[in-house]
């Protein structure tokens, strides 16, 4: 997308002018997401009318780094995320090859708990917890989250042992909550 494109995408979702968000598109973009490696320039797009300089050199476009793709994961109020996780599970430098493949489990019977790990993740660099978001490392993430996944392996695991009768009665508990 261009900056122009993003303005407006941002500006329609949420019922504004454009050309008032164009600025801080333009100003976000230099100096916070490509510095940081979220969004990279994927090219330039020719111009036949406007000025000079933009008609030799042509109007950038961006996309997505592997980096902005996991933060794109962590976003909660963001609906498509099922293909940025392919997306990100195929171009991500990721040290464990057998992540993808649980992640890919684990999304398709539960959304909810498989982003929000990448949430957690996100959430521990901008802490400062971890030194870079990539590559990702499961066991870097396991020592960040490691209280999370004990509860949930406990309540996972004392679950699968519970008796037919009484596992319909926790599941009764839960489905209140939603």
């Amino acid at each position: 997308m261009t900056r122009t494109a993003i303005a407006q995408n941002i500006a329609k979702k949420n019922n504004l002018l454009w050309k008032n968000l164009y600025s801080g598109v333009f100003r976000d973009l230099d100096e916070i997401l490509i510095p940081l490696g979220i969004v990279a320039e994927a090219g330039r797009l020719p111009l036949k009318r406007g000025p000079k300089a933009l008609q030799e050199t042509g109007v950038p476009y961006y996309q997505l780094t592997p980096r902005g793709l996991l933060v794109v994961l962590a976003i909660d109020d963001f609906d498509q995320k099922k293909s940025v996780l392919n997306e990100f599970l195929s171009k991500a430098e990721i040290n464990e090859k057998e992540f993808e493949n649980i992640i890919r489990t684990l999304v398709k019977i539960s959304p909810k708990f498989t982003y929000s790990m990448f949430e957690i993740y996100v959430r521990a660099y901008c802490e400062g917890k971890l030194k870079d978001l990539l590559p990702f490392n499961v066991s870097e993430f396991l020592k960040i989250s490691k209280n999370v996944f004990v509860m949930q392996n406990e309540l996972l695991a004392g679950f699968d042992a519970l008796p037919k009768v009484k596992r319909l009665g926790v599941l009764n508990f839960f489905s209140k909550f939603m």
